[in-house]
């Protein structure tokens, strides 16, 4: 799939290789890639480096005509002899590198070679989705299995790639020989420029015999990638910058990718159009349409771009204009390449990128898309549909689970090929995360409370008001986790944090709220109904700690609003030291909180309290039973139990 490389901007500086016998012929070689004629660079850098020379900049400018023109095993050959020479690279051939290792099959010098390329830039989205995701081959491999795949039975040996549905037809890009007297080629790949066909949709799931596509959509340069709408009306296409016999440039002189529209009327298609948020400098390429043909999605290098290429959605407008590209986000794009969108009828956006942890090459991911225009988990689509090479140009029928993509894996006929497929079991994850909230001491339904859903940086996503039984539900993504915050008047609010199962499935989540006004009488525990965890004091000390002064302040202020109130306080230790050295000690530890509360204003006849040792241990933790720290100091402690309230 040599086309798609050309909506993405090399953007190497060209520094001239060494001086030696070989200037002459690098000069060119230089030249010829400055202007994207990679076929011919190749050939002559090639030349150079069999006669034994060496040099960091030409095994960089050989790897990446290889790498940018998806041959990606013969990148690696050139990526190896530069890592070689010196492995101090910009963080760029990292990525590259690895890829190119993943095409050979070597991922696990490929994974040391992302973790170099993590290191080098910890800020990069592909880094960080690979450490959070090192089974990703184990993920992929769970999602492997689902398709059985066959070749479409309508490749050349050139060129063949890009399909879309149309009136039982399939359309795709082809760079056969059509047998004409002047063939034009793209110079970038020295292969013949693409063109529209069409073949018909058999019933038993078979292709028909291509023919050339209209000839009004046709040029002398690159044709691909259509999508057309519902009624068969309306078309849009990616062409060069090309229209109308006028061929446009970049400031580089380059022609690069645009969108099109065209409309069939009185049976031809006629108006050919391009779209307004175009621009010579940079390309928009691979359009798909939303569900309800009132979004246009596509790929693009334009400004705001995230990587090499983002995804972007338009809205079309009821009139036929079109509003402000939207870049999709982090949530789909990286610093990679993603592109080729489709959009199928189950809002299942897929695409193709490099970006995310694949098998090598462009993989095929999948997300849902969400109600609110947000996206579900990206997933990778596994093998078959993807190889050690590009895969990409997903499309689906939805009712039928069949349908195409393109790859230029191994076995194939031309340089990139149509496969068709059958989906035997699908890959998307579907939660539901549910549940009810209750009360903390009854255990009753709590109805009318609102339950809000919000993502890992606590920004709310979701907001429902439970039924008459307590009930609440969100959908949400396999893999993620989420925040729940229940609330309702005279309870405290609780928030609950949940990480979804990455498996279809319902996952429950019962929120218990504790009520804000609680009764309290003769025998309540204050430290308990205040829910004062524990009045600590360090070993072998009874002086008020800071954290100590906080709580006791609860217990000072209920005092004061019930003048009347009277309490005992019970002052415990762990079992450290002897019996009797324990009860002294607990003992003054109960004289030092009574002390402390009535300095703070308690009268002294409203406190009593003495020190009960070790006696009534909370935990395991007695006489010569090994605890850690954290478990003795549970036992040292005080309670302030209410003795009269007249």
């Amino acid at each position: 799939m040599k086309i798609k490389y050309t909506i993405y901007t090399i953007f190497l500086v060209l520094i001239a290789l060494r001086a030696n016998a070989q200037a002459g012929v690098e000069k060119k070689a230089d030249k010829d890639y400055a202007q994207y004629a990679y076929v011919d660079a190749i050939a002559t850098y090639e030349r150079v480096a069999e006669k034994g020379y060496k040099d960091e900049k030409m095994f960089q400018k050989l790897g990446n005509a290889y790498y940018f023109n998806g041959e990606l095993i013969k990148a690696a050959k050139w990526y190896d002899a530069l890592f070689a020479m010196n492995e101090e690279q910009e963080p760029e051939y990292y990525y590259r590198y690895a890829q190119t290792l993943k095409a050979t099959g070597d991922y696990a010098k490929a994974d040391k070679i992302l973790e170099a390329f993590n290191k080098k830039t910890d800020t990069d989205k592909r880094g960080i989705l690979f450490e959070k995701n090192k089974n990703y081959l184990e993920q992929i491999k769970a999602n492997s299995g689902r398709f059985e795949i066959a070749d479409a039975g309508i490749n050349s040996t050139q060129t063949d790639y890009g399909s879309a549905y149309y009136d039982n037809k399939i359309v795709f890009a082809s760079a056969r020989d059509t047998g004409g007297v002047v063939r034009n080629t793209f110079k970038w790949t020295n292969k013949t420029f693409t063109n529209l066909y069409s073949a018909e949709l058999k019933a038993d799931g078979t292709v028909g015999k291509p023919e050339r596509f209209e000839k009004k959509i046709n040029s002398k340069f690159n044709e691909s990638t259509p999508v057309f709408t519902k009624d068969g009306k309306t078309m849009y296409f990616t062409r060069n910058n090309f229209l109308d016999g006028k061929r446009g440039r970049d400031e580089q002189k380059i022609t690069l990718l645009k969108l099109y529209k065209a409309d069939f009327t009185n049976g031809k298609w006629t108006n050919v159009t391009e779209l307004p948020f175009n621009s010579n400098q940079y390309s928009t390429a691979h359009p798909a349409l939303s569900k309800d043909e009132k979004t246009l999605y596509f790929a693009s290098d334009m400004p705001g771009t995230l990587g090499q290429s983002d995804l972007y959605s338009v809205v079309i407008n009821p009139d036929g204009s079109f509003g402000k590209p939207q870049n999709l986000g982090a949530a789909i794009n990286t610093e990679g390449r993603e592109t080729f969108p489709f959009v199928s009828s189950d809002n299942e956006l897929y695409f193709a990128s490099d970006g995310r942890p694949g098998l090598g090459g462009l993989d095929v991911f999948v997300s849902k898309i969400n109600s609110d225009g947000t996206f579900s988990a990206v997933q990778n689509l596994g093998a078959p549909i993807n190889s050690q090479q590009d895969d990409f140009a997903f499309i689906i029928n939805s009712e039928k689970r069949n349908g195409f993509f393109s790859s230029n894996r191994e076995g194939g006929i031309g340089n990139d090929d149509i496969y068709r497929f059958t989906e035997i079991k699908k890959i998307l994850c579907e939660q539901l995360l549910k549940g009810t909230v209750v009360d903390l001491e009854t255990n009753k339904i709590i109805e009318n409370s609102k339950v809000l859903l919000l993502d890992e940086q606590f920004k709310t996503i979701g907001e429902v008001i439970t039924a008459t039984d307590g009930s609440y539900k969100f959908n949400v993504d396999c893999g993620k986790s989420y925040h729940v915050r229940a609330s309702k008047q005279d309870y405290e609010t609780k928030e609950l944090s949940v990480t979804i199962k990455n498996e279809t499935g319902v996952t429950s989540l019962m929120i218990p709220l504790e009520k804000r006004i609680k009764p309290i009488g003769v025998g309540t525990d204050l430290a308990k109904t205040l829910d004062i965890p524990i009045i600590y004091f360090d070993l072998d000390k009874s002086f008020i700690r800071k954290d100590a002064a906080f709580e006791l302040e609860k217990i000072l202020a209920v005092m004061k609003q019930y003048p009347k109130m009277k309490i005992d306080v019970r002052s415990h230790t762990d079992s450290r030291q002897t019996a009797k050295y324990n009860i002294a000690l607990s003992d003054r530890r109960a004289k030092s909180t009574i002390q402390w509360l009535v300095k703070n204003g308690i009268a002294q006849n409203r406190v009593t309290g003495k020190g009960y040792g070790e006696s009534q241990l909370v935990n395991h933790c007695s006489d010569g039973v090994p605890c850690t720290e954290a478990e003795h100091q549970l036992n040292r402690r005080s309670e302030f139990i209410i003795v009269s309230m007249e």
